[in-house]
């Protein structure tokens, strides 16, 4: 029974030695006088020696003891916080016996931050083609210093978004997202940019990474083939994301709907036309850019039509520069489109004929749009501009409601074009007609009156109502236009002599396409002409060998 006492008492003994917080005969005491870390900080590991109990203090409050105090020898963990300056930092832990007051210490020395914008993925590839939506990457930034994104002069097809780099406290790294924009190649080879991180301010940096961005090459168009043809009305379909897959790439182009090719009994044929793209026409699509680059590759086409965007009231667009490389267009259509802009090398379209621009985001009339520019052209269709509908602009702060309402006047310049065709119904224009006055009193400049030549001429030339001599000396306004509608704008004051007397007002059923104007303009003025007839007996009176339609029987009262 002795020998098993004396073994319990042993084991006892064992046991209380092997507690961390029993008391030793060893030195009061940390086992380091020294810790080194990084700027990033991190966790520690000390053993305390002591019989006694003990208690740790420190003056600096980036380092934490827990646990704070015991008895006996301890394994304490220092959590140090990461740095908040580039300059090295250093603190001291102080151990004190709280039986013989006997104090020990560590010094804890921590490297500062150097400034330094570091790159997750410093290498970035994209492809060639993706639609508007999914033409991004984002690149993650380590950084304590705040930066401007450098992008060389030489890379137009690259873009990014705002950010903003937060050192609220002090220099320690943080990860920005600066989410970056990338345009579709036409360029048949790889095309890279090395894009800078620029810190703001006089700062030195230790570390700078440089973003490397490589895009993937485009697939090659034969140019002025028939094959090209085909891929580049594909690559318009594509790129303009088209609600109807109409064209399938495994049947001829022959049988394609709404495209028309080149054949030898066609006026404009050539040998070099044959089979090739004639006409194309898009339509029902939903894009938020520019007409698609590779329509420049329908070299032989004389008429192209873009017709029908989806949410186009939201979209404020510029044409791009793709579509005027088609110097040989005769007619083009892009309506309903969501355009606010003709790109300034629109003017190389000097063989248009036919320019139809309706139902787009127009706030004013494009300055591209003169006879100067566009020598050819006899048709330019323009109504129903207006992305949102204001029946009272007075009342009105809505922005950016189109319908050319930054137009200060009705734009005199299109009335001197002698167009054939004229259309600006249903937009937001507003003041005056002008009047030009009469031979004998001209008014705003304009030189251009009826003469005797005129009169003897109409005389002579079949098919054309002859002119009566009261119209000498009327101001000679459009006098080809065949097609006139100015109707259901904000237009107010008179009617001018010249356009109630005009030789082809009665082809241009004025009562609905002229005359009729509705809302209130920006003045509070309600839009409709003060002398608006109401018949036009006055007209075929004017003119007797007009034929006066059977059922006008009425009032030859001339004005309301």
């Amino acid at each position: 029974m002795k020998h098993l006492t004396y073994i319990s008492i042993l084991l006892g003994t064992m046991a209380l030695a092997a507690c961390t917080d029993d008391k030793t005969n060893a030195p009061f005491g940390p086992d380091s006088k020294e810790i080194a870390i990084g700027a990033d900080g991190g966790t520690r590991t000390v053993r305390i020696a002591s019989d006694d109990a003990w208690i740790a203090t420190t003056d600096a409050p980036w380092i934490t003891v827990s646990p704070a105090n015991g008895r006996g020898t301890t394994t304490c963990q220092l959590l140090i916080d990461s740095a908040l300056v580039e300059t090295p930092r250093q603190g001291v832990i102080r151990f004190q016996n709280q039986q013989s007051r006997d104090n020990q210490e560590i010094t804890v020395k921590q490297e500062g931050y150097a400034y330094a914008i570091t790159l997750e993925e410093p290498e970035i590839s994209v492809e060639n083609f993706a639609m508007l939506d999914e033409r991004y990457f984002d690149v993650k930034v380590k950084t304590n210093v705040d930066f401007n994104v450098a992008i060389p002069d030489t890379t137009g097809w690259l873009q990014y978004d705002s950010y903003k780099v937060n050192i609220d406290r002090g220099i320690r790294p943080r990860e920005v997202t600066v989410r970056f924009k990338w345009n579709i190649s036409s360029i048949p080879r790889i095309r890279k940019a090395e894009i800078s991180f620029l810190p703001k301010g006089n700062v030195t940096l230790d570390q700078q990474d440089k973003l490397r961005v490589e895009q993937k090459a485009a697939a090659k168009i034969k140019e002025n083939t028939r094959e090209g043809d085909s891929v580049a009305l594909l690559g318009v379909n594509r790129s303009l994301n088209s609600w109807r897959n109409v064209w399938d790439a495994s049947e001829s182009m022959d049988n394609w709907e709404g495209v028309v090719l080149w054949e030898e009994n066609m006026e404009g044929y050539t040998p070099e036309k044959a089979g090739r793209v004639k006409s194309a026409s898009f339509s029902f699509f939903a894009t938020k850019e520019g007409i698609p680059f590779e329509i420049q590759y329908l070299t032989a086409a004389e008429e192209i039509t873009f017709f029908s965007n989806s949410n186009t009231h939201m979209l404020s667009l510029s044409t791009g520069d793709a579509i005027t490389k088609l110097p040989q267009l005769k007619r083009l259509t892009i309506s309903g489109y969501g355009l606010s802009e003709l790109h300034p090398d629109f003017k190389n379209l000097k063989n248009l004929e036919y320019l139809d621009l309706s139902s787009n985001s127009f706030q004013k009339l494009p300055s591209i749009l003169t006879k100067e520019n566009m020598p050819k052209l006899h048709a330019l269709i323009m109504n129903a501009n207006q992305r949102s509908l204001v029946y009272d602009l007075s009342n009105s702060v809505a922005t950016n409601i189109g319908g050319l309402i930054e137009e200060a006047e009705f734009p005199r310049h299109l009335l001197e074009w002698e167009l054939d065709t004229l259309r600006l119904s249903v937009n937001y224009l507003q003041g005056s007609l002008p009047s030009f006055g009469t031979a004998d009193a001209p008014r705003d400049g304009w030189t251009e009156f009826y003469t005797e030549a005129d009169i003897d001429n109409s005389a002579n030339d079949k098919g054309v109502d002859t002119l009566p001599r009261s119209l000498i000396g009327t101001p000679k306004v459009m006098p080809r236009t065949k097609f006139f509608a100015i109707n259901l704008n904000r237009l107010t004051g008179e009617l001018p002599y010249w356009l109630l007397y005009h030789p082809a007002l009665n082809w241009w059923v004025p009562e609905i396409l002229i005359f009729n104007q509705e809302g209130i303009d920006a003045n509070g003025r309600t839009a409709g002409f003060s002398n608006e007839p109401v018949n036009m007996n006055y007209y075929y009176d004017f003119y007797p060998t007009k034929t006066r339609p059977s059922d006008e029987r009425e009032e030859t009262n001339t004005t309301r």
